[in-house]
């Protein structure tokens, strides 16, 4: 029953969270100051993360449409693999891997010190004074991440298409109208957003709910990490198939 106690335990947990959001007062420094932590340990390896990735996309597809006679679509494809797909994976790999073990870590320190249950005695409550600034920036800065890795990615792409598969320039970004529509780039920051929820989320419950000393923590950001993956593909998987039932795709 250990399974089904930890998951309404975490349900209970993100409506506290979800409660606490319209509470005063509003820990803008801390928000403000958890963003500039995750973009800080993020961003960097986010845009080497998405030039690779958009050249591998960029080369596969490039072959494979010039196999099927559509070369003259291979910026289209190209493009809308990284904006609906590349960006919010990577993004929530990163904020996950990077920002959510951070948070984790940090949280189960102050558990294992006690400092969560003196902030109680006190009448402070840990998680509107620690957790929502995380989950609201965790939020944010995934969003902006989102944009980079898809800014990034298209970049990459161009060029790897331009220089080494002999694309025309023009038709790599004017395919890209005939397929692409402004709905990909919503869905693909929706999911962004929900990811950046999730993944800090989870780091936070993990943290605050860590036993064991240091030992524990470290279990904790592990587990994290880990269940922080299984939980966005999931969600990812869900929110992609919702899509393409409710938005009507160009050329179908």
């Amino acid at each position: 029953m250990r399974p089904f106690r930890a998951t309404g335990e975490f349900v209970a947990f993100c409506l506290d969270t979800l409660r606490s959001l319209f509470r005063r007062p509003f820990q803008f420094a801390e928000t403000i100051q958890q963003a500039w932590f995750l973009v800080s340990v993020s961003i960097l390896p986010t845009a080497l993360v998405a030039i690779p990735f958009g050249a591998v996309v960029a080369l596969q597809l490039g072959s494979l449409t010039k196999q099927l006679g559509a070369q003259s679509f291979s910026g289209a494809a190209s493009i809308i693999a990284v904006v609906r797909e590349a960006g919010p994976i990577v993004t929530a790999l990163l904020i996950a891997g990077a920002g959510g073990a951070a948070m984790c870590a940090d949280l189960g320190a102050r558990k294992i010190r006690e400092e969560l249950d003196a902030m109680r005695v006190l009448g402070i409550d840990p998680i509107q004074r620690l957790v929502v600034p995380r989950v609201l920036a965790s939020a944010v800065v995934a969003v902006l991440l989102n944009g980079v890795v898809s800014a990034v990615g298209i970049a990459g792409g161009y060029v790897f298409t331009v220089m080494l598969q002999d694309g025309t320039p023009g038709a790599y970004l004017a395919s890209f109208a005939a397929l692409g529509q402004v709905a990909d780039l919503v869905s693909a920051e929706l999911r962004a957003l929900v990811f950046g929820i999730l993944a800090a989320l989870v780091g936070c419950y993990l943290g605050m709910t860590a036993k064991g000393g240091p030992k524990g923590v470290g279990q904790a950001v592990n587990t994290s990490v880990v269940v922080s993956f299984m939980l966005l593909f999931a969600v990812n998987f869900v929110m992609v198939a919702i899509y393409f039932q409710v938005v009507p795709q160009k050329g179908s």
